[in-house]
């Protein structure tokens, strides 16, 4: 058996589709982690993928804007994958 693996969801262009992804990446034993770069969508599909997540206690993180690609850089280094999506 492998050690569990550090997932970053950076949630960019299609926050949706990211909180889906991230949300469907719980059925594995791997550590999930999302940051949201920008504003996030309000609407029923993203608060479904938000309780989703929430019940799977995977952290959803806005990036601060003015230090945001230094926040971002800091999780990057510290996953071992990363999906921009």
């Amino acid at each position: 058996m492998t050690d569990p693996k550090r997932i970053l969801m950076v949630a960019a262009h299609n926050k949706g589709e990211a909180m889906r992804m991230a949300a469907g990446l719980t059925l594995l034993d791997d550590r999930i982690e999302v940051a949201v770069w920008g504003a996030m969508p309000i609407g029923p599909a993203i608060d479904e993928q938000m309780q989703a997540l929430d019940f799977a206690d995977v952290p959803v993180a806005a990036l601060n804007e003015a230090d945001r690609v230094a926040q971002l850089a800091a999780r990057i280094l510290d996953s071992d994958v990363v999906y921009w999506v």
